[in-house]
């Protein structure tokens, strides 16, 4: 019988008390699993030192080659080669059960799956052909190596359709692997569950983007500018870092902000706006996007399949097409009738997407000791 010992989350990079938040969903998903009771360490493929975050200790490879018989059960976040599947090829017989979470790039190939970069954010031929080859390998490799752990594993995908594109590019066959696969969404920040979108206070802005990167043609900054210059009644604030506009002119009615904000700014520029515009043509789940849906805040996004998927159970989304000549915005606006705001919506609190994680793990914990 296998003795449960403590969980080894691996991760590319983790939250920092410098004040780095890469992977914050992943700290938010350990912060739900401690307070459920279970034991975890990071181990933080970027990290030169351990550290701890919020009471989350976290280490570095040396650490765990120090310790590495506390821990029988190991949690991969967006495994890639370089670093998962060298310390999984080194460690495997050091866990009894492993759960692997895909939240997009390390099972797609990128160059068919994501749009097209900008003109003036291209990059050179070598560079595409190199990301082509190691795309290929990456999903060779877990086409080899997922199907012989099975029987020691379970696979979690924050969408249907990450789990659809998975064995779409892996071309595993799903009827090896289906049986251990698992959806669970990611969890919006608390801050989102506390706030209610006030409809009816005074607005500044029309419609509000927020968007980490404007040069990734995946956000469809393109999108929300055109939109802003059909519709020039409206006020358009957009707030993001890149160098889109260096590039393409501004809509007039667009107010840019080439900055990143605190969760508490973010609720203030929500409350300050009437509509959430978040269109999108490439997204795993869309986080941003749920956090502020939830708050009863009107949303628009783009008619694709995985926010069709993710926001199936919400009444404040609007959608529209992604390749259309003109978007008249009164006519989007209609489908929410005269409310300016809606209820709370619970789907993404992170105790209901977290507890179906904490389930899956606690049973892998038992299963692994029977």
């Amino acid at each position: 019988m296998n003795t449960m010992k403590s969980i080894l989350v691996l991760t590319e990079d983790y939250p920092n008390p410098a004040g780095g938040v890469s992977m914050y969903f992943v700290h938010t998903r350990n912060l739900l699993y401690r307070e459920a009771g279970l034991q975890l360490s990071v181990l933080n493929f970027s990290a030169g030192s351990g550290y701890e975050k919020d009471g989350i200790r976290v280490i570095t490879y040396r650490d765990y080659l120090r310790e590495k018989e506390n821990y029988s059960f190991l949690i991969s976040h967006a495994p890639n080669l370089r670093h998962h599947y060298v310390f999984l090829k080194k460690h495997l017989n050091d866990f009894s059960r492993f759960c692997f979470f895909f939240h997009g790039h390390e099972v797609l190939r990128i160059s068919k799956v994501y749009s097209k970069p900008y003109p003036y954010n291209k990059e050179n031929a070598l560079a595409v052909c190199a990301r082509d080859l190691y795309d290929g390998l990456k999903l060779a490799v877990w086409r080899s190596f997922f199907p012989k752990i099975r029987d020691k594993a379970s696979f979690i995908f924050v969408s249907r359709w990450m789990q659809d594109e998975f064995f779409r590019w892996t071309k595993i066959d799903p009827s090896v692997l289906l049986d251990r696969c698992h959806i669970t969404y990611n969890g919006i920040g608390r801050q989102f569950e506390n706030t209610q979108f006030d409809g009816d206070c005074e607005k500044k802005y029309d419609f509000l983007t927020i968007r980490s990167n404007l040069d990734g043609s995946k956000y469809c900054v393109d999108l929300v500018n055109q939109i802003a210059k059909q519709n020039p009644q409206y006020r358009f604030l957009l707030i993001g870092k890149g160098r889109f506009f260096d590039f393409n002119e501004k809509a007039e009615n667009l107010e840019w902000r080439d900055t990143t904000l605190s969760h508490a700014q973010i609720m203030e520029v929500m409350q300050q706006s009437r509509y959430a515009l978040m269109p999108t043509r490439t997204d795993a789940q869309g986080l941003m996007m749920c956090e502020m849906a939830s708050t009863g805040m009107p949303l628009i996004t783009s008619d694709i399949p995985v926010c069709r998927e993710v926001f199936a159970n919400f009444e404040n989304i609007a959608f529209i097409p992604n390749e259309q000549e003109r978007y008249e915005l009164p006519k989007v606006l209609a489908s929410f009738g005269a409310r300016r705001a809606f209820p709370h919506n619970p789907t993404y609190y992170a105790e209901n997407t977290g507890r179906k994680e904490i389930a899956l793990i606690k049973a892998a914990f038992a299963e692994a000791s029977e």
